[in-house]
């Protein structure tokens, strides 16, 4: 009888040992599946991006860096990987003095309509004036939220201020809420879908009125003791500071080498552009993706026929 019940109970311990290690191999498994769904390889460039069908432009940098063009982005692709990651897109404007009631409402409008269309999206409008924001009626997936934009001392330059604090509301906030940023300036209308096409680490935006003249013309800052300078016969492109973006912890380290740019030039006696201190990070950092002029075009020039299909229009800004 007892070797019979060590028998037994023996059999009974193999059964809930087998049975324990088929439970921890199906959980190691679904695991497993579960590690491959949420860590999806990102698209290879050559899956979404075909630089041969554009051979009238420059499609591809010297570092090997994607220029998007209409034509040359297969957005079906990208979408399929962005949507199963469920990404949040921020974007950044600032709405101050009278350039709040003049562009704001037909920025947010438009972007309501063109902007990352399918995906959460959160408008972050950075305003001195919270009186003056306009009624807005938003799509699905659309937020926004209102920061108070610091009031600037008379002898500080309004990026500067702008720079400060961006830095500051994506420690305390948009680096825990967004995937992607990009940050924009108001007087512009989005006209076309600006899509998940646009997104990378690293993006910067390609001038419009530079794209197509002489690179030997481009307004570098040429002094050479200035944080900005870019020596002639140096300089990839001239970047548009109307755009730019990428994750917020790259966009947060451009906010931060800005104001120690402009720390150093002031303790030069030197003052450069906003946009010159952006042409010479992207110099020093690389783009990863490259807005091509139809994303950021100025409809007051004659359009050449390499401009497909304009995404965002410039509205006339006196400053």
């Amino acid at each position: 009888m007892n070797s019979k019940w060590k028998m037994l109970s023996f059999i009974s311990f193999a059964l809930l040992l087998m049975s324990i290690k088929h439970h921890f191999r199906i959980k190691k498994h679904l695991q497993k599946i579960r590690l491959c769904w949420d860590h999806e390889a990102e698209p290879q460039l050559s899956d979404w991006f075909d630089p041969k069908k554009r051979p009238d432009v420059i499609t591809t940098t010297d570092w090997l860096a994607p220029v998007i063009w209409e034509g040359t982005y297969n957005r079906q692709v990208l979408e399929k990987y962005y949507k199963r990651l469920n990404i949040t897109v921020g974007l950044v404007v600032w709405a101050t003095e009278k350039f709040a009631g003049q562009y704001l409402k037909e920025f947010i409008q438009s972007a309501n309509e063109h902007f990352m269309n399918g995906y959460k999206v959160i408008f972050y409008i950075i305003m001195d004036d919270f009186s003056r924001f306009p009624p807005i009626e938003l799509g699905p997936l659309r937020t926004f939220k209102l920061f108070a934009a610091s009031k600037e001392k008379r002898w500080e330059d309004v990026n500067v201020v702008r720079m400060r604090n961006l830095n500051v509301y994506i420690i305390k906030h948009i680096q825990n809420e967004v995937d992607f940023l990009f940050s924009m300036t108001i007087n512009q209308i989005f006209k076309k879908d600006f899509g998940v096409e646009t997104l990378g680490k690293s993006v910067a935006q390609l001038h419009a009125w530079w794209y197509f003249q002489n690179a030997k013309n481009v307004p570098y800052e040429r002094r050479y003791k200035s944080a900005a300078f870019i020596p002639f016969g140096e300089g990839d492109f001239y970047y548009h500071s109307a755009i730019f973006g990428g994750t917020p912890q790259e966009v947060l380290t451009f906010t931060i080498e800005y104001q120690r740019a402009v720390t150093s030039d002031n303790n030069n006696g030197l003052s450069s552009t906003f946009e010159c201190h952006l042409n010479k990070y992207f110099f020093i950092n690389k783009p990863t993706k490259l807005l091509s002029p139809e994303y950021n075009w100025d409809p007051t020039f004659r359009t050449p026929p390499q401009i497909k299909h304009v995404k965002i229009a410039w509205q006339p800004k006196d400053i």
